[in-house]
């Protein structure tokens, strides 16, 4: 099988390494990658968002299946070109990414199909704003309608902060605070048969101890030593199949990765968001516990045959992963820096530890940032514990000039 993925970040390295290990596949391509990619796929330059080029590409590397990572090329319906010239694509129509591409639209979605959700209000007034900020009080939560990238969010006390990002949203969703740790649950899906897979964490904050802004992401594990052994059983029957079938009864069947975003709150799980891909970083910590090949899997979800898969099978071991962020992330990154200390992972820590390119680049021999997260470290082990230890060694071989990342990444349930 020849494979073409879309995107340029470590979830798609993720995707390309799984890609690659999978003796079905027969030539693997990614546009546009970025400097880690470039070791297990040919890379080609593409617009990712622009669906004529993308379906153009596919066509002529002979492709069989087209994975799309980002939610920007799924919002602007680049797996519709795809589909349109006649070549499986595992993702989205742009009218189900609305998923992810609108939160108005998933909170709609989501009350149609009785899934369990905080209370909101959509709101496109100074006036309507200040009502739902005094209706739920603080804790306030204030989501960008639209796509913004995983930062799109704000959660504080302060209602001056929260009013003034709500302002700057224009179209802007207001919630109730939901109390509980957050869980992140994937699932495969052809638009009818749903396969979830193992549930991950991750951890939004920039700065240890939950401190500091949200960003994209700053590490993940899996699996979730504290959680009811039947959270997955429960996400399925309450959150994804009948969205899933909400969205067949609407005629815009959801085929690719749905992702649900929770909260294991006092009162039982409820939604706090849904994407329309696979997350970063809970993607490079799932994948690697995945010990299924990944392309067939992808393939019946793309052909509408997902039914015909056997139940899917994972490695006993943990995984951890820890993102290392550039300087000033997530503000305005600094880029451009030479990142030192590759090859000595590669050499010592694998196979137990590899590195997944996020925002890099190559200028002449040298591999140097090129955005604000920049590596994802990702480690196996027997435990939570062991995985955890061999990430953090491997980080500590990596230099890059002002970068940071968290240290408490799984701290507390490798303990549990």
């Amino acid at each position: 099988m020849k494979v073409l993925v879309i995107g340029g970040g470590a979830r798609e390295h993720a995707l390309c390494r799984a890609l690659s290990l999978d003796p079905d596949v027969s030539a693997l391509h990614c546009a546009p990658g970025n400097a880690g990619i470039a070791g297990v796929a040919e890379l080609h330059p593409v617009d990712a968002v622009d669906g004529d080029a993308v379906a153009a590409l596919a066509t002529e590397l002979r492709a069989e299946l087209v994975v799309v990572g980002p939610e920007a090329p799924l919002v602007a319906g680049v797996a519709d070109a795809v589909r349109a010239a006649g070549i499986p694509c595992f993702g989205p129509s742009r009218e189900a990414a609305q998923l992810e591409g609108s939160k108005a639209f998933a909170k709609e979605v989501m009350a149609a199909a009785n899934v369990p959700t905080a209370r909101s209000y959509v709101c496109t007034t100074p006036e309507e704003i200040d009502e739902a900020l005094d209706a739920f009080g603080a804790p306030y939560v204030v989501k960008d309608d639209g796509l913004a990238a995983g930062k799109g969010v704000v959660v504080t006390p302060d209602l001056e902060e929260a009013r003034e990002h709500a302002l700057a949203c224009g179209r802007v969703v207001i919630e109730e605070f939901l109390d509980g740790p957050e869980v992140s649950l994937f699932a495969i899906t052809d638009g009818e048969t749903v396969l979830p897979l193992q549930p991950a964490q991750d951890f939004k904050r920039a700065l240890d101890g939950d401190e500091g802004p949200n960003t994209g992401g700053m590490g993940a594990y899996s699996p979730l030593p504290w959680a009811d052994p039947k959270l997955v059983d429960e996400v399925m029957e309450t959150v994804l199949q009948p969205t899933v079938d909400e969205l067949h009864r609407r005629g815009t069947p959801f085929s690719g990765l749905l992702y649900a975003g929770l909260a294991i709150t006092s009162r039982g799980v409820r939604v706090i968001e849904f994407n329309a891909r696979f997350g970063d970083p809970e993607t490079q910590v799932v994948l690697a516990r995945l010990k299924t090949p990944l392309a067939s899997v992808l393939l019946n979800a793309a052909q509408g045959t997902l039914d015909d898969e056997p139940p899917l099978n994972w490695r006993n071991e943990a995984a951890v992963t820890v993102v290392i962020a550039s300087h000033n992330y997530p503000a305005t990154p600094r880029t451009g820096d030479p990142i030192e200390g590759l090859d000595t992972v590669a050499a010592q820590d694998a196979p137990d530890a590899y590195v997944l390119h996020a925002g890099t680049r190559k200028e002449g021999d040298a591999i140097v940032s090129a955005g604000g997260r920049v590596l994802s470290v990702t480690a196996t082990g027997e435990d939570l514990a062991q995985a955890r230890d061999r990430a953090y060694a491997a980080v500590d071989r990596i230099h890059l000039d002002g970068s940071h990342h968290r240290k408490d990444i799984a701290a507390k349930a490798a303990r549990a």
